[in-house]
């Protein structure tokens, strides 16, 4: 199942799309500008990550977990970045580990830019994306967990209608250790999964 996504204008200058291979250098280009910025909220990179070729072989992994119906990708792309590999990509926004049945649920992950930060475009990001999670993956429910420290994106999810649901100690391995996670959740229907094969 391939879950297609319309593109959606976030700003003026800005559109939030599928991501697609021939984004390798623009990815590769936007993870090496935003390296200090993202630091502390991501794992620690090997430097193949912030290469063309490495940004190449990470989407094609994206873009079979995609096929599969298990992720969804998108960019935060500007300059009329509207086509496959256009515009420079100023954020991210994934939907992972997308479970169907009984659990209608995904992960959600998100990054927007230093010089983008601030203006409402992470919150309008998530918003478009929970929109989709519900209108086309028919999913129930979205889970997304920040590091305890990360203020900033705890007020996107809050904004987003996102509750706290708890806190997960060694959650995740991000700037080189175990960090405890604040979880939250978004309940985007009550409608029941369609019945069983």
């Amino acid at each position: 199942m391939i879950f297609e996504s319309r593109i959606r204008t976030l700003a003026p200058d800005l559109v939030l799309r599928p991501v697609t291979e021939d984004d390798a250098e623009a990815m590769a280009r936007a993870y090496r500008r935003e390296r200090e910025h993202l630091r502390p909220w991501e794992p620690v990179r090997g430097e193949a990550f912030f290469t063309a070729e490495g940004q190449a072989a990470r989407l094609r992994d994206l873009m079979e977990l995609r096929a599969a119906g298990r992720s969804m990708p998108w960019v935060l792309a500007e300059d009329g970045g509207t086509g496959p590999g256009s515009g420079e990509i100023v954020g991210v926004v994934n939907l992972n580990n997308i479970v169907h049945g009984a659990w209608r649920s995904a992960n959600l992950g998100y990054w927007v830019a230093a010089a983008r930060t601030g203006r409402g475009l992470a919150s309008a990001a998530v918003e478009a994306v929970c929109r989709d999670a519900d209108e086309h993956l028919g999913l129930h429910r979205v889970e997304a967990g920040t590091v305890l420290a990360n203020a900033a994106s705890q007020r996107v999810l809050a904004r987003c209608g996102f509750e706290r649901i708890g806190v997960a100690p060694a959650y995740l391995h991000i700037n080189g250790a175990w960090q405890d996670h604040v979880l939250f959740q978004r309940i985007l229907n009550d409608r029941p999964p369609a019945p069983a094969a």
